[in-house]
C-alpha cells in the first residue's frame, strides 16, 4: 500500500512540475514558440553566434534527474555574453560583472512546444547604474537590442 501511495504522489509531483510555465513578470521577456525544446535550443545557439555573442555557460537538470529515475520537462539555461561587452562593463563597475553572462531560459511545455525567456539586460544592470553612470545604461540598452535580435531569430 505504501509503495502505491508513493507512486501516486510521485506521479502527482511530476505532473505538477510538467504543468508549470514561465509567467510574464517585471523585467522578463517570455516568448512562446511552436518549436520543440531541441529545435529552439539549436536555433538559440545559432542566433547567439549570428549576433556576435557567445554561449558562455549551459546548465539544466533534466539529464541528471533522468539518471536518478525522475522525469521532468526539458529545460536549459544558456549564459550569453562576449568579451567586448565584458571589458566595457568591467571598466564601469566591477560589481556589475557578477551579472554576466546574461541568461536565456529554454523550457519545454506540456504540449511539447518550448518557451524562450530572459531578463532584459537593462533590468539586470539597473542596480548598478547609479554607481556606473549613463555609460552602463547605454551598454545595457545596446545589449537589450542584441538580446531582442537573438530571441527574434531563435523564435522564427
Amino acid at each position: 500500500m505504501k509503495s502505491i501511495l508513493a507512486a501516486c504522489l510521485t506521479l502527482i509531483w511530476a505532473t505538477a512540475l510538467y504543468a508549470q510555465t514561465i509567467a510574464p513578470r517585471d523585467g522578463w521577456v517570455v516568448i512562446a514558440t511552436k518549436k520543440t525544446h531541441a529545435d529552439l535550443l539549436t536555433d538559440l545557439k545559432t542566433a547567439v553566434k549570428a549576433n556576435k555573442m557567445g554561449v558562455v555557460t549551459q546548465a539544466g537538470p533534466t539529464g541528471a534527474a533522468k539518471a536518478r529515475g525522475i522525469t521532468i520537462p526539458q529545460n536549459r539555461v544558456v549564459g550569453v555574453f562576449n568579451n567586448d561587452f565584458a571589458v566595457k562593463i568591467l571598466a564601469l563597475s566591477t560589481a556589475a560583472m557578477i551579472e554576466a553572462p546574461i541568461r536565456f531560459y529554454v523550457t519545454e511545455e506540456a504540449d511539447g512546444t518550448a518557451t524562450l525567456s530572459y531578463k532584459t539586460p537593462s533590468f539586470i544592470f539597473t542596480p548598478y547604474i547609479k554607481e556606473a553612470g549613463p555609460d552602463l545604461e547605454a551598454l545595457a540598452e545596446e545589449l537589450d537590442t542584441r538580446f531582442a535580435s537573438i530571441a527574434e531569430a531563435a523564435r522564427n
